[in-house]
């Protein structure tokens, strides 16, 4: 039985999740898998390049779309996948649910971990398209979109699983009633609320979005896979593979579907809109979030992850090279493009304490240059660092941020990729602002610009970004300060608008990450968004418990 495989797995996954420590089902190095995978990857993207994506288990498309853009060739892949109407994408969907949703909660768990199994056997593949239609540099791709990945996914499976079998499915009832009891025989069955939708992201196509698709499937619905048009590969992929275990499993493969449109000619809105979609998840910006959020006051289940304005709250540590390594790491990785990545660095006025000596204000600033200067001019690291741009809108933000205001302390500037010479790049933009320059850090600046703020003091800066957070939304927030009560303080602040703190990160762990099993990644408690990847709210939504009884006759 397919189960008994995966027992194990779903065991040491549950203990993890509800003791949130550390587990990694999935190695994250690509040296614990095959050798030559990068290699026949390459092989196998350079093959489909100008051809047409045929392993996906739908039939009779309407056409073909793709106009996805290397960043790092700055080319058109014209890979083209099938392509379908909203109607049609639905009634598949329709015509699939009814065996999905009365499988038993054990059969969808191990045809789901089966599925994962599989597309493990894909990892380098699907990190070869990350890096090709995002511009995550090769590592990130593989972990992202591969290891890391597939833990979130079956942290949703592993809580769905949980809590569909959390009631008992069959008691008898009895109640006295003098001389006689009445006895009453009652099942439940937890039960998938109907279609899901899956909207997905330009920058971290997999990794935001195989939590909701296997949320959604475990808890007894078909879901439907709408990528961004500019990151359709890797998540075709991811369904594919999911498409075929359905098959091999007897199901039908539009279980999962993946609906694919075009920058001109969008479906995201009349997907989202048809009556029969009764769950969306979305990541992206936080105007169409809003517009998707809207959808709830028409009968959707609705999960955002939108955009914040992430927060460092700088106060004392006892590192100052160390603190300004880890944060010049955070603000270069993936160019800034993580939703996570940290924008806004609050800093006193009257510098901060290292090792019980001041620091003034001026030599934390340059120490912060500095740090990103020498990662941006090292051609060991930077281009691994930095990766490329995904879409050249944000190159030109990264550019024009010279004109906010403020003092420009670093510009903007294109970071040389040998093995891919015409990439698409650009180095941090660095501000140094007054506290009172509110009308240009109240505002997500996505990409590669980083704003200094000088604060009165550290209460100062602990007030704004608590503000910020509640009124603009905040996903992640550092903070360095080496006082027991300056951190409480810090952290009941930023308590009250929903947002976690990563305290004094050095070394190889930064505030941008959030591990599976363990990290709440989103809080949704303030406007970055209503969900939370993954709490038990984002899961017991997408079903229902129906409940059926019968007398028993003596």
């Amino acid at each position: 039985m397919l189960f008994e495989k995966y027992k194990e797995t779903l065991e040491k996954a549950t203990d993890a999740l509800y003791n949130r420590t550390f587990y990694a089902a999935w190695a994250e190095h690509p040296k614990a898998y095959a050798e030559d995978g990068q290699a026949k990857a390459m092989e196998w993207f350079n093959s489909l390049i100008g051809g047409e994506y045929n392993e996906l288990l739908q039939t009779n498309p309407a056409g073909f779309h793709g106009n996805e853009v290397s960043p790092y060739t700055q080319e058109l892949l014209n890979i083209k996948y099938p392509a379908f109407g909203v109607s049609e994408l639905v009634a598949n969907a329709q015509a699939a649910l009814p065996d999905w949703r009365h499988a038993t909660p054990e059969i969808r768990a191990a045809v789901l971990i089966e599925a994962l199994h599989r597309i493990e056997k894909r990892f380098f593949d699907i990190a070869i398209a990350t890096m090709h239609t995002t511009g995550q540099a090769y590592m990130m791709s593989f972990q992202a979109s591969g290891p890391h990945a597939n833990d979130r996914a079956l942290e949703s499976i592993v809580l769905g699983y949980e809590q569909t079998k959390s009631f008992p499915h069959i008691a008898e009832w009895e109640k006295p009633m003098g001389k006689i009891n009445v006895k009453i025989k009652k099942t439940w069955k937890s039960v998938g609320k109907g279609i899901g939708m899956v909207i997905g992201c330009s920058t971290f196509p997999v990794w935001n979005t195989v939590p909701g698709v296997f949320a959604t499937l475990i808890t007894g619905n078909p879901v439907i896979v709408k990528p961004h048009p500019g990151a359709i590969l890797p998540i075709a992929i991811v369904v594919a593979e999911l498409q075929k275990v359905m098959i091999e499993n007897r199901f039908l493969p539009e279980v999962v579907q993946l609906a694919v449109d075009t920058a001109d000619e969008p479906i995201t809105k009349h997907l989202a809109e048809h009556h029969d979609i009764k769950i969306i998840d979305y990541t992206g910006n936080s105007h169409f979030g809003d517009y998707v959020e809207s959808l709830q006051g028409k009968g959707k289940i609705v999960f955002t992850e939108k955009a914040g304005v992430n927060s460092v709250i700088i106060d004392s540590c006892t590192d100052l090279n160390a603190m300004m390594q880890n944060l010049a790491f955070s603000v270069c990785l993936y160019s800034g493009q993580m939703c996570t990545a940290p924008q806004n660095f609050f800093i006193p006025e009257g510098g901060i304490m290292v090792n019980g000596e001041n620091v003034p204000f001026e030599a934390v600033v340059n120490s912060f240059t500095a740090a990103v200067d020498a990662l941006t001019n090292n051609p060991k690291m930077a281009a691994g660092v930095l990766g490329a741009i995904q879409n050249i809108n944000t190159c030109q933000r990264a550019e024009d941020a010279k004109e906010l205001g403020g003092t420009v302390l670093l510009e903007s500037r294109l970071i040389a990729n040998e093995e891919f010479p015409n990439a698409r790049t650009a180095s941090p933009t660095v501000l140094l602002l007054e506290a009172d320059q509110v009308d240009i850090y109240t505002k997500e600046l996505f990409g590669p610009i980083v704003l200094l703020i000088k604060t009165k003091d550290t209460q100062h800066s602990v007030s704004i970004a608590r503000n910020l957070a509640a009124t603009q939304g905040a996903i992640s927030c550092g903070a360095y300060c080496t006082s027991e009560h300056m951190k409480g303080h810090i952290a009941s602040n930023m308590e009250d608008a929903f947002t976690p703190v990563a305290f004094n990160l050095t070394g190889p762990i930064w505030m941008n990450q959030n591990a599976a099993f363990s990290d709440f990644h989103v809080t949704g408690g303030n406007p970055a968004g209503n969900a939370s990847f993954t709490d038990l709210a984002y899961v017991v939504k997408r079903f229902a418990w129906v409940g059926h009884k019968e007398m028993v006759y003596e």
